[in-house]
């Protein structure tokens, strides 16, 4: 009789051990399925894998982020990645326009970054980035400012020179419907040596000479793109031609403003109706602009050109051929439609 229940009690063990062994052995491919079936997602912003879409990781390093304009291109950029959540856009610059290693160090230690898949860079030494760039296989795209070499596939941004004799032209004309009968202009320009500043400078050239005007190239006030040094440029301008100035250019809004401002506290009278032209069209322009301070702009497009510059990198990843050159495009911005395009910004922005 105990050798009978022995017998009982250990097949009923051996049956209790295969149960267990096979409700593990059961679970495998079930657990395996709910792995499979998660989003290939590492933190990046991937879409899942069935979406269809290939994840690229994008790098755009801007000249700056610390101002107006740049911030309008940053917006661009990073809007095309909220859009396409396959797509992890991220955004870096210089803490100014004359930081030139600070970017050069960007650039180096993306370049070197094997995560990344494309570039979008608006270099402020374009021959150095075209060296730094030299047999780079990754999709590149110039913004804002192009560079010289065979790795960049595309340059986006604004026909400078273009854009600048709009402006050019446009300031004259209006100087001599506020009564100047000597259509002399004097630019304050950014970083001597820059190509766009040289190619705004060529273009505002153009369009005062088109208008029957008068630039004087030799009197032209280098400020490095920033207000204050613009102050002691206007300053020094007033000092120099106590008789008024038709049209004082700029390379940019910031200094246009600041231009303006440092003519209306001189109290000199003859710089009163003064066309003070900027470039970018940015906020803090149409506000200027709308109190009758600088007078108009050349708005160019800096979100379009974020957002196309990042969309241009990816539609090379994916193997399309681009165009050389995408033309942002161009405007005047002045008292009549000052408004309408201060709203139009702050939209981009909230």
């Amino acid at each position: 009789m105990k050798k009978f229940l022995a017998l009982i009690l250990s097949l009923a063990m051996a049956l209790s051990l295969a149960a267990c062994g096979g409700d593990k052995g059961g679970s495998a491919p079930s657990g395996g399925d709910q792995q499979q079936s998660q989003p290939a997602d590492s933190g990046s912003g991937a879409q899942p894998a069935d979406s269809g879409e290939e994840s690229y990781n994008i790098s755009v390093i801007l000249k700056t982020t610390a101002s107006e304009y740049w911030g309008y291109v940053v917006a661009g950029a990073e809007a095309y990645g909220k859009e396409h959540p396959n797509v992890t856009v991220t955004v870096k610059g210089a803490t100014s326009e004359t930081a030139y290693d600070e970017q050069l160090n960007m650039i180096e230690t993306d370049m070197n970054n094997g995560d990344i898949d494309g570039y979008v860079i608006a270099p402020l030494q374009a021959d150095m980035v075209a060296n730094m760039i030299s047999g780079q296989t990754k999709p590149i795209v110039a913004v804002d400012t192009d560079i010289d070499a065979p790795e960049v596939l595309s340059f986006v941004g604004t026909g400078n020179e273009a854009a600048g004799k709009l402006g050019g032209e446009a300031a004259a004309n209006l100087a001599k419907e506020r009564g100047w009968t000597e259509i002399k202009c004097i630019e304050i320009a950014g970083v001597q040596g820059d190509s766009t500043n040289e190619a705004r400078m060529a273009g505002y050239k153009a369009g005062i000479e088109a208008a029957g005007g008068t630039f004087l190239d030799k009197e032209t006030q280098y400020a490095n793109a920033v207000a204050d040094q613009a102050v002691t440029c206007m300053e020094a301008i007033i000092q120099n031609h106590p008789e008024g100035i038709a049209v004082i250019c700029a390379n940019n809004d910031d200094m246009a403003m600041a231009a303006a401002r440092a003519a209306a506290a001189s109290g000199n009278e003859n710089y009163k109706n003064t066309v003070f032209l900027g470039f970018d069209g940015i906020q803090s322009a149409c506000n200027s602009i709308l109190a009758g301070e600088e007078t108009m702009s050349v708005c160019q497009q800096g979100y379009s050109m974020g957002y196309n510059s990042v969309d241009a990198v990816v539609r090379a990843l994916q193997g399309e051929k681009l165009d050389e050159f995408i033309d942002a495009g161009a405007s005047i911005v002045d008292p009549s439609n000052a408004q309408a395009r201060l709203e139009e910004l702050q939209g981009y922005l909230a």
